[in-house]
Order: C-alpha cells, then structure tokens, then sequence
C-alpha cells in the first residue's frame, strides 16, 4: 500500500493487516490497518507508527515522500505494540529524534524497549509543538483506552489524531469514510467500540468534552478509515455508547446447548419476544464468537443468556462469554437467565449473577428439567 495524500504535506504511511483474525482475544474477520501519519514542515513529524512486522511497509511509504533518517519528531499517541512496533527501528534511523509521549507513555515505551535509546519529551493536556508552520496541541486521554493514551490535533490544518477513539478493524482499498460507505463504517465502528472502548464511557464523556472546542475536518484514527464526510455521525453514534443508551425494542439471546433442551429455551423466549413488540437476535456460542456477541449486545436493551448445567458450572463456551461480558461491563440492560440441567441446575444461577453484578435489571430466570 503506497502513502496517501490527505492534506499538502500531511500523508497516511501506515500499512493495510488483511490477514489478522485476533486482536487479544477480539475477533477481526475483516483485519485491521496500522495508521501512521507523517507531517513535513521545518521539522519532521511522524504520528505513531506500525505493528513491527510491517516496519519495511511503513519506511518505504515514508521513503515515498522523504528520506525516514530526517524525522525529528515522533508523536507516540499510544505503546501498544500495534502503535509503537516499529519504533525500534525508527530510532535506530533517527538517532536525534524526540518522542513527544505522555508522561504513562514515557514509562510504558521504556518498558517495552529498553535497550533502544530514545530522546523523551513528555506532554500533558494543553502542551503544543511548533514545527515551523504547524502546531500539534496535545489532549492527554487516559483509560481510551490504555493509561498512556493521548491525542493530537493540528491547529490550522483542522487535524485530529484520534488515536484508539473513532476507529475500526477493517482492511481495505479504502482509506477515508466516503470511501468505505456510512452502514459499513458504523458496523465497522461499531463492533470496534464494543470490544475495546466499551468499559470506558465516562473517559470517552471526557475526550469528548475535550476535543468539542476543536474544529475538525478530518479525523485520523489509529485503526480503520479516516473520518471527513462522517464526523458528526460518529462523534455522536460515541455520545450515545458513552451514555449506554441502548434501543428499547431490541433484543438479544446468547446461548449454547448441549442436547438441545437449551435451545428450545431460547427459541421459546424469541417467539416471546417478538410476540412483544421485540427485534431479535439470537446467537448460539458454539458457532459465534464472543466478539461478536459482544457487537450485537452494544444497541440492545434486553439480552437473555442461557446454558444448560455441565458438571455443576457452565458450559466452557459460556464461561468465557460471561468472563468477556463482564470485563466489557455494558451497563443499562435488562436480562434473564435461562438453562435446563439434569439433576443439580447450577449453571442458570452462575449466569444470573454475573448479569446483576453488572448492575442490570433482571428478570425471573426460567429453568427447565431435562427437557421443556
């Protein structure tokens, strides 16, 4: 993937993953990009970089517009590894180079690389670079979703590098959400918010109480498509998950079964459901992944969960759904828990917890003998 010009002197020159599947236990069917941003001005900068892997993809991009040993500045919006891989590298060509970070990413690039040399110089909410014609003002975002995270907006140019906020998994030709088309980028968005920004509401509140006073013309994300005809759309479709606002006549059932006595459980309370006036999804985990389960609960208002009892807990693809679910914590729901067991039933009783320590309204349970 060659760079792509998004401004004069401001360039995309990050690199397209079609072949990832896994994101730390998040599913990506569609793979992911890698963005990396690049600004000429009197002095060099360049905004994040790749997944180590693609460092050579990332270098020839730049190599495109300018010789990579002549960047001055690195801005580390965030550590992970999928942001900062090819640092090592950069650093190694650019000896002279200084890392504007966060104070948290000053800590975390110098425990991820500790034997690469590198020229710190942290910044918090407010600071501003100059480098010549442009000026980067920085907005430190904590727990958006990594204690280092920040993001950095290009005054004059309109410019904001969003980092891990308004983005999404996805590989493609495209690279701007005009591009992309708008039900593709929401589903896209969608399924990204839910799995990774989804236990941060109240910091994703704050980023964007931060960022409102900017005037933006083009957001840059870390993954996924650039934002220019869609920004409004997206900044509040982020509103209303940071709120937990969710559909009150959707629904969603998540279950597995084992002999199929579960599964007429969940087919009885679809037809119930519907019967009420409900949209409903369901989805069997033994062929849906998590994740995904996950990108169907981010709209829903009610969600039913079943699996019969096996060897006093749940079933092992039920474990891990819950495990998931509440680490993601989505708030403002209201569930029931549902099963059917042989002789000791412990599995209904093991979900209905988990959904009241999320703190949502609950219906009665629904427990079937054998079978219903």
């Amino acid at each position: 993937m060659s760079a792509v010009k998004i401004k004069d002197n401001i360039y995309w020159v990050g690199a397209v993953d079609r072949d990832v599947r896994n994101f730390h236990g998040y599913l990506t069917p569609v793979g992911s990009t890698y963005n990396a941003y690049l600004v000429l001005d009197e002095k060099i900068t360049l905004i994040d970089t790749v997944k180590a892997s693609f460092t050579d993809e990332m270098l020839d991009n730049i190599r495109e517009i300018v010789d990579p040993a002549k960047i001055d500045y690195h801005i580390s919006n965030h550590t992970e590894p999928d942001h900062s891989g090819a640092l090592p590298a950069l650093a190694a060509l650019c000896p002279n180079m200084k890392v504007i970070c966060s104070p948290n990413g000053q800590k975390g690039l110098s425990a991820y690389y500790p034997d690469v040399r590198m020229d710190f110089q942290p910044v918090k909410t407010g600071d501003t670079l100059n480098t010549g014609k442009f000026t980067f003002e920085f907005v430190l975002m904590p727990l958006v979703h990594w204690p280092d995270s920040m993001s950095t907006y290009l005054r004059g140019e309109e410019l904001l590098f969003s980092n891990d906020a308004l983005g999404q998994h996805i590989a493609g030709p495209e690279r701007f959400d005009d591009e992309l088309g708008y039900d593709r980028l929401m589903e896209r968005a969608g399924d990204y918010y839910a799995n990774i920004v989804l236990p941060f509401g109240a910091q994703v509140k704050k980023l964007l109480a931060d960022i409102g006073g900017f005037s933006i013309s083009v957001i840059c994300p870390s993954h996924g498509v650039m934002l220019r005809k869609y920004i409004g759309e997206m900044v509040g479709a982020y509103a209303r998950w940071a709120a937990s606002e969710t559909d009150p006549a959707r629904a969603v059932i998540v279950y597995d079964t084992m002999w199929g006595s579960t599964r007429m459980l969940a087919d009885g309370l679809e037809a119930d459901l519907r019967a009420g006036g409900y949209t409903v999804e369901t989805l069997c985990l033994r062929d849906t992944h998590v994740s995904t389960c996950m990108a169907a609960l981010l709209d829903a208002h009610y969600i039913a969960v079943g699996c019969p009892t096996l060897n006093r807990q749940v079933m092992p693809t039920m474990a891990a759904f819950l495990s998931y679910v509440r680490g993601l914590s989505p708030k403002n729901r209201r569930g029931r828990a549902f099963g059917s067991y042989g002789w000791s039933g412990e599995s209904v009783g093991i979900i209905e917890e988990t959904l009241k320590a999320l703190g949502w309204e609950i219906d009665p349970p629904v427990k079937s003998v054998w079978r219903p």
